[in-house]
Parts: structure tokens; C-alpha cells; sequence
């Protein structure tokens, strides 16, 4: 039997949602997917709570950098010589493996990617690892992710792809802080496009080679992270925190949080607590901040959390959220020879940064796996996605009862009477028990019948997805309905 997650990616192929790009030719590279158009509308409603919620809530600032950077950014960034994974390759298939993968698989532990290449020599060693086919593995190296190539005629100018939409933020702080006349603490946006070069892409969304980012960097004067000034709207909000050797999340108010220095300042609790209630929003209820050791977290990071949430496959991290000091600004500001100082009051300062950094395809594999459900409902079985409303790719449907009689007509006129507030699909083919379960299982709230009655009082059947329950409605009520 097909597990939940052969199932929803299934669904996700036959509705649409999500695809292998270049999927009609055999030799279509593995790890690149394109959205349909159910998926674009779902990623586009993502993002725009996410920027209701996290940009706009905290007066940020947003920009929309290059996805192409100068090889001499990479180079002073570290990623050039530590964006890597220890990989390792099978004499008998020739097959190359992650080598903390294959570990972990052995052992069902958390083996850290930062271990020297004699470490992992050891323990692949020491728990007789073996390649999936049975094969001797040899030595591990490293392997580095980035996509790196030449522009120009002469290819002289090495350039790469980012594997990370926040270095563009990094890069472009001094002009924003300076053109916007911001003041610290003052929080960046992007959303876009990065691009890693994974050893062995895998589950669909949840690691790919090409993949959306939506990243937040918050600039602030250490000295005054405890003077966070909106810190007083969450302080009794609780964070799901996992720490460290505990097996149980622990729900801990903010202020508490900070007071016990489980986290280290307001201000990290208080953008942990505003991405929290973001995903919340959206309708997910099972995640956790997982307290990342420092052997794990990056070596720059004084302090990580990674958001993850729990799904069939496991739990997914969808959110790094990284304490990055003043590392990313020390090192520009090194490999520019430009100072990027700013002045905060009366003292000059080198900002240190709070990141959130969100993987948009992950969470929504997240949300579709969540909102995914088979059911049976007064004898009648069908598959439905429970999607937040605000985040169904249509919110309406309108069907004719048949394709005769004026039905199709009044019902393009319902159409009308609605107006643009919403997203509305109309369909009059199939019987209207098909036409039902096709809206359940892409998601839309309401379906909205016209029929024979309707010609005779102008009232509409208004079906509920979650409920099935059908309630006739006037036609000149219905938009009060739907905005209630």
C-alpha cells in the first residue's frame, strides 16, 4: 500500500501541483521541478502571508537580487571552500554517496557534516558501512555544491550561481541602510532562487538542486539585542522549543525563553515567535525549533534553531534560523575593502545579523502532506486537501447542474455577480458528484451550484469542502457569505 508520501506526490502529478522539469525527454536531469498551475497559485499565496505577516508586520525592506555573483563574492563568503559534503564512492557500482548520510542510515543517528575526512574514514570503519549494493566503499572527500562557470568571450570572469539568497542581502546592506535612511534594527527580504548542486536529489521538493528561498536578515547593534522594542507584543507567547538532549518539545513563553537564556536575546525570540505564528497562519500545527549543537551549525553561528516539521518521511527543516554575528559583513567588507560600517545613534557600528532563512518548496510539501486526507463522509469515500482557505489555488467553484436549460448562462453570471475577490473556477462537464470530489482533492473551500431552482428564486447550493453540508443562499447575499 502506498504510503502518505507516494500518495500526495502522486496527486501532485496528476493534478499539476508539481513536476520533473523536462519531464517528456528521458534524459531530464534529476532534482528540477516546475510548478503547474495549482502549485504556482498555492507558492504565490504562500509567500504573499508570509510577506503580510513577516515584512510587512516588521516594516522591512525587500529587494530582488541576482541570482549570478562574482566568483570573488564566494571566495571571501567561505562558500568556495566550505560548501561542501563529504561524499564517498562505491568500487563495485561506482555510485557516490554522502558519506554522513550512508552513517546515519547505519547507525539511526545524527552524524554531523562538519567531521574531518579521517573522522568519517572511521566510522564508516568502525559500522562495516556498505554501499546499498553490497559494494566496498572508498575514501571520502569532499565534494563542493556550488555552480560555478565563466561569462564573457574570453571566459575570463568566474562567476556562480548562489546557493543562499542571503549573500545578495549582504552584498547590498550599506546602499539599502543608506538609500531608505533605516535605522537598526532594520530587517531585509528576498525571495528567489538559489541552486546547490546535491549529490542525490530525492522526495520531490524536499531536496533539489534548483529551489525557492524566502530569507529574512535582520541588522542590529549587539549591544541593544535585549532593547528589542516589540518584544512586549509576543513575551507571552510560546515558542515549541526542542533543546538540546531533551526528547520532548517544550512550550516556553518568550520572555521566559530569554529570562532561563535558552535563546539569546529578545530579539532572536521575538523573530522566532513572529516565524512561528506565520506557520501557524497557514494551518500547520505539528513543527518544532530544534536547538542545533554547535559541531552541526555552521561555524559562523552563535546560535541556530532550525524549524522542522514533522511529516510522513520524517521531520523536515524548512527554516534555518541563524544568530551569524557580524561573519558575512567582516568578510565583504575584507574582500571589498569597503567599510560597512553604519552609524546607529551616536556610534558607528558593524551590524550583527539574525536570519531567517525559509525553504518555500519544502514547506509546501509540508502543507499538501498535511492538508492531504482520505476520508469517508455518510458513506461516500474521497481524497480532499484541507488547505487554509487563504491558500487554496481557487476558492470558489460554479457549476451548472447541466449544460442545458440556461443553467450554463446564470452560471457565468454568478461569475460576474462575484466579481475579482476571488479565485473562482467554473466546470459543467462530469456529473456533479465528479465534479465535487475533483474540487476536494485540489483544495476549494466552496462549490457553488446552479440549478433549475435557481431560475425560479435566484438562489445557489453552497457546498462546504470540510463539512460536505450544502446550504442555499440568495444571489444577492452571496458575497456578504464568502467575505464572512
Amino acid at each position: 500500500m502506498a504510503n502518505k508520501y507516494e500518495k500526495v506526490t502522486e496527486l501532485a502529478l496528476r493534478k499539476g501541483f508539481y513536476f520533473s522539469s523536462a519531464e517528456i525527454y528521458p534524459s531530464a536531469t534529476a532534482g528540477f521541478y516546475e510548478y503547474g498551475p495549482l502549485g504556482t497559485a498555492l507558492k504565490r499565496k504562500f509567500v504573499k502571508i508570509w510577506r503580510q505577516m513577516i515584512v510587512k508586520k516588521d516594516d522591512m525592506l525587500e529587494l530582488d537580487g541576482s541570482t549570478v555573483l562574482p566568483g570573488t563574492v564566494f571566495e571571501h563568503s567561505g562558500h568556495f571552500k566550505n560548501f561542501v559534503d563529504p561524499v564517498v564512492e562505491c568500487k563495485k557500482c561506482k555510485k557516490i554517496h554522502r558519506a554522513d548520510k550512508l552513517i546515519e542510515e547505519a547507525t539511526k543517528k545524527h552524524t554531523p557534516e562538519a567531521l574531518s575526512l579521517k573522522e568519517f574514514d572511521k566510522l564508516l570503519k568502525k559500522y562495516k558501512v556498505k554501499c546499498p549494493c553490497g559494494g566496498k566503499l572508498g575514501k571520502v572527500n569532499k565534494f563542493n555544491m556550488m555552480f560555478s562557470f565563466t561569462v564573457g568571450p574570453r571566459k575570463s570572469e568566474k562567476v556562480a550561481l548562489r546557493p543562499e539568497t542571503c549573500q545578495n542581502i549582504f552584498l547590498d546592506f550599506a546602499r539599502i541602510f543608506k538609500v531608505s535612511r533605516a535605522k537598526l534594527p532594520i530587517g531585509i527580504a528576498q525571495v528567489g532562487r538559489a541552486y546547490r548542486n546535491e549529490i542525490s536529489p530525492r522526495q520531490s521538493l524536499i531536496r533539489t538542486r534548483e529551489f525557492s528561498q524566502a530569507e529574512v536578515e535582520v541588522f542590529f547593534n549587539p549591544k541593544k539585542a535585549n532593547k528589542c522594542p516589540k518584544f512586549d507584543e509576543i513575551k507571552n507567547y510560546k515558542l515549541k522549543l526542542l533543546r538540546l538532549g531533551k526528547k520532548k518539545v517544550q512550550k516556553i513563553k518568550a520572555v521566559d525563553a530569554v529570562k532561563k537564556k535558552i535563546v539569546t536575546s529578545k530579539l532572536s525570540a521575538y523573530y522566532l515567535a513572529l516565524l512561528q505564528k506565520f506557520y501557524e497562519e497557514v494551518g500547520l500545527t505539528d513543527f518544532r525549533f530544534r536547538e542545533v549543537s554547535k559541531d552541526e551549525r555552521a561555524f559562523y553561528a552563535k546560535e541556530t534553531w532550525d524549524f522542522e516539521i514533522k511529516t510522513s518521511v520524517g521531520w523536515i527543516e524548512c527554516v534555518a534560523c541563524n544568530y551569524r554575528t557580524d561573519h558575512d559583513l567582516i568578510s565583504h567588507a575584507k574582500g571589498s575593502k569597503q567599510k560597512l560600517e553604519v552609524m546607529d545613534e551616536n556610534e558607528k557600528v558593524l551590524p550583527h545579523v539574525f536570519e531567517l532563512s525559509m525553504g518555500i518548496d519544502r514547506s509546501l510539501y509540508c502543507l499538501l502532506e498535511h492538508a492531504f486526507a482520505e476520508e469517508t463522509v455518510r458513506g461516500q469515500k474521497r481524497v480532499v486537501l484541507k488547505l487554509n482557505q487563504k491558500l487554496s489555488p481557487y476558492f470558489i467553484a460554479v457549476f451548472p447542474l447541466i449544460k442545458k436549460d440556461k443553467l450554463p448562462a446564470k452560471a457565468k453570471k454568478v461569475i460576474q455577480l462575484l466579481g475579482t475577490c476571488w479565485d473562482i473556477f467554473y466546470d459543467e462537464s462530469g456529473s456533479i458528484g465528479k465534479r465535487y470530489r475533483r474540487m476536494d482533492e485540489i483544495g476549494t473551500p466552496f462549490c457553488i451550484t446552479v440549478d433549475h431552482q435557481t431560475l425560479e428564486d435566484n438562489t445557489v447550493t453552497v457546498r462546504d469542502r470540510d463539512t460536505m453540508k450544502q446550504k442555499r443562499i440568495k444571489l444577492d447575499k452571496l458575497c456578504n457569505f464568502f467575505l464572512k
